[in-house]
């Protein structure tokens, strides 16, 4: 396993793939996460894939994030489009020097919204998604043609921080794009659960 600091521009761990057939995970963590939470996640979720992994750059009561927010639910939407630039950029900057292609983003939380963003922003950065408890609370478009790309979507139906129906907008938005959405609701609230596992990792057995 390969740790490394800041050198591409986020401080970050690549865990190279022992199964080439797999596609590559990007994983991008929740509030408070760093560069070590999902590593365990993806290497249950997707064996012997290789596993990029960055810490958000952000600090919100000293707790990393992805992009800056003025309270629950309200985005500083000029720091999220920076911060979705400067991600895309490192990913290929990793890309390039792991030497591994268009990975999957498995975000939970405010990964999962840097996730989507960066699939908007360029749709040939990624090979999929899947979003664990995102929510979308504007109005991004126009998007991209994101035709035949996948993407699942999970949410909680008591979750207490992304309401259903913003998940609900979230996978028809991405659907009006093109993508091609699987949205799955299961019980429990903002945390991860059994069910959410269960259906990730067979989705990725069919797309990762």
């Amino acid at each position: 396993m390969r740790s490394d600091s800041d050198d591409l521009g986020f401080i970050h761990r690549f865990v190279p793939g022992r199964d080439q057939t797999r596609v590559p995970l990007l994983l991008l963590h929740g509030t408070g996460g760093d560069e070590n939470d999902l590593i365990p996640l993806g290497q249950r979720l997707s064996p012997g894939a290789a596993l990029l992994s960055p810490r958000g750059k952000v600090l919100e009561n000293g707790m990393p994030r992805f992009f800056r927010r003025e309270g629950e639910g309200v985005w500083d939407l000029a720091d999220f489009g920076m911060r979705t630039v400067e991600l895309a950029e490192f990913v290929l900057r990793a890309r390039a020097a792991y030497g591994i292609g268009a990975p999957i983003a498995l975000g939970f939380s405010n990964g999962a919204n840097i996730a989507w963003s960066l699939l908007a922003d360029d749709p040939t950065l990624l090979a999929g998604a899947i979003l664990m408890r995102a929510m979308m609370p504007f109005d991004p478009r126009p998007l991209p043609d994101l035709s035949a790309k996948p993407v699942l979507i999970l949410a909680g139906v008591d979750d207490p921080m992304v309401p259903v129906d913003q998940a609900a907008l979230l996978a028809a938005l991405l659907g009006e794009a093109g993508a091609q959405v699987t949205y799955e609701v299961v019980s429990g609230g903002h945390g991860l659960t059994g069910d959410d596992l269960s259906l990730a990792a067979s989705w990725l057995a069919r797309h990762g």
